[in-house]
């Protein structure tokens, strides 16, 4: 029997630590190790669990691969409520208020528990969040307790490096065949949607395990087969959200942009921060918080900030802070290389184009800082930003070309991808193709709870390639989906 305790987990009182314990809730694993577990071709169909279940995806993907779902849960109301009306299940509410005895034997575990704390847009807390950290270990100890045969589990890519690699080692050292783990063969892989025919780039990390070796075992084959967001399109929906006055105005700014860059001059791949065209606070060997620590906001007061503003002339500390793009404001002794990289590109892009950005640059000063940034992702193409896909996102306003959506994210309305040529937002409805959940009989009835949970889903078709070929290492699933997510617009 193994307590899970602290970051270690499941460890034996010889083995070192990776890092510091730090305090966790109690989970008592019940650690069996299986007899000869029956090979999944021996039934006529599986039974599988869905936790941290959304709108379903893991759900519909298995249940298609003829599956039969015996337990889910969603810490979220209104999605338990929704679940239901799709699936005829009820799913439990917190996962860490379920007693093991009440989720039932099953022959596949499923999983995309929360990605925030191993994000590169999030803390990066990991296992030392304490709301959403420690939930893996609720997954360790149903996969201790019920030992199904199979588990896929669903997260963010950097969840691999994470902790300099330590998170994932811990992982591996949790579940895994060694001394103190769990007894499972584990692969995992790097997958997005667009490697199976569908528009939109969204890589995430596909973690399989199995009691049985997997030697059989290969990750689904991805296609290079150009793909279009025209695939996923409505004709003019009557329920897409019309752009507003201002994002109307920001866009036609940086189009401007575009249209008075020189014709001989590429705009750049890296992000444009127009805020350090004019700056000139140190970056290379220090930083603004290194100086305000040893001389107090004095220590800047020769320099620019954002857009060329004097930061000495501004007589509270609080205005010569708030001069400094707010990149530049992090408590840091030492930028991090790609920030000073960027930083040093785009001072140098200024210093070569100054004589027309110049003229220009006043005209973004009105938006907020984050619309003050640009992503052309566009290289070689026209430069009209109506042409193309565009979305908000913190890091700037970033434009694509019609291949593929931008990345869901658990989205604010704002960051919704827009179609450039239609003048509007995506729907819902089309961004549920983007996840392969079109076929889904209800989503949320607010936009922005939608955007939310879909965001947050997996892929069905991703899952369901995945599913397949490692249920397939030992018996054979005929799928019963059709895969051409264009051919039906549900």
């Amino acid at each position: 029997m193994y307590h899970v305790s602290s970051w270690d987990a499941i460890s034996n009182p010889g083995r070192k630590p990776l890092r510091k314990p730090v305090d966790r809730p109690l989970v008592i694993l019940c650690c069996r190790k299986p007899e000869s577990p029956n090979p999944l071709n021996q039934m006529q169909s599986f039974r599988f669990v869905d936790l941290f279940a959304g709108l379903g995806g893991f759900h519909l993907a298995l249940d298609r691969l003829g599956g039969e779902c015996v337990f889910a849960a969603e810490w979220k109301e209104h999605l338990r409520e929704i679940y239901n009306v799709n699936f005829g299940l009820y799913p439990a509410g917190d996962i860490t208020s379920v007693s093991l005895k009440d989720i039932p034997d099953h022959d596949v575990l499923t999983a995309g528990f929360p990605c925030q704390p191993f994000s590169k847009a999030g803390e990066q807390l990991g296992f030392e969040c304490t709301e959403q950290g420690n939930l893996f270990f609720n997954v360790a100890a149903i996969l201790a307790e019920k030992k199904p045969k199979y588990f896929i589990l669903e997260n963010v890519p950097n969840l691999l490096k994470h902790d300099e690699g330590r998170t994932w080692k811990e992982i591996q050292a949790i579940l895994g065949t060694g001394e103190d783990g769990l007894g499972y063969h584990i692969a995992a892989e790097k997958l997005s949607p667009h490697n199976f025919g569908i528009p939109q780039i969204r890589e995430r990390v596909y973690i399989v395990g199995s009691l049985i070796p997997l030697e059989d075992f290969s990750w689904p084959k991805k296609t290079d087969a150009p793909t279009s967001i025209d695939t996923v399109l409505d004709d003019h929906p009557a329920d897409a959200k019309k752009l507003s006055t201002q994002v109307i105005e920001c866009l036609e700014v940086w189009d401007k942009f575009l249209k008075l860059c020189p014709e001989n001059v590429e705009p750049p791949w890296f992000p444009l921060w127009s805020m350090e065209w004019g700056a000139s606070y140190p970056f290379e060997d220090t930083t603004p918080y290194a100086l305000k620590q040893l001389s107090g906001m004095d220590g800047l007061k020769g320099f620019k900030g954002s857009h060329g503003c004097k930061i000495g002339k501004l007589r509270t500390i609080e205005e010569r802070w708030a001069a400094l793009p707010s990149h530049a404001r992090t408590a840091t002794l030492k930028f991090p290389k790609w920030k000073k990289d960027f930083i040093r590109l785009n001072r140098q892009f200024y210093a070569d184009n100054k004589e027309w950005i110049e003229p220009w640059l006043p005209e973004v000063f009105k938006f907020p800082s984050s619309l003050q940034k640009f992503e052309w992702n566009v290289k070689g193409g026209v430069r009209n930003i109506w042409d193309y896909v565009l979305q908000f996102r913190a890091s700037g306003v970033r434009v694509k070309r019609r291949n593929t959506a931008p990345s869901l994210i658990a989205m604010t309305d704002t960051q919704v991808p827009i179609i450039g040529w239609q003048r509007r937002y995506m729907t819902p409805h089309e961004c549920a193709r983007l996840q392969s959940l079109h076929t889904l009989k209800k989503l949320p009835d607010s936009q922005t709870q939608a955007f939310k949970a879909l965001g947050n889903a997996v892929n069905s078709i991703v899952v369901e390639s995945v599913a397949r070929a490692l249920i397939q290492s030992v018996t054979i699933i005929e799928s019963h989906s059709n895969h051409d997510v264009g051919a039906e617009k549900a």
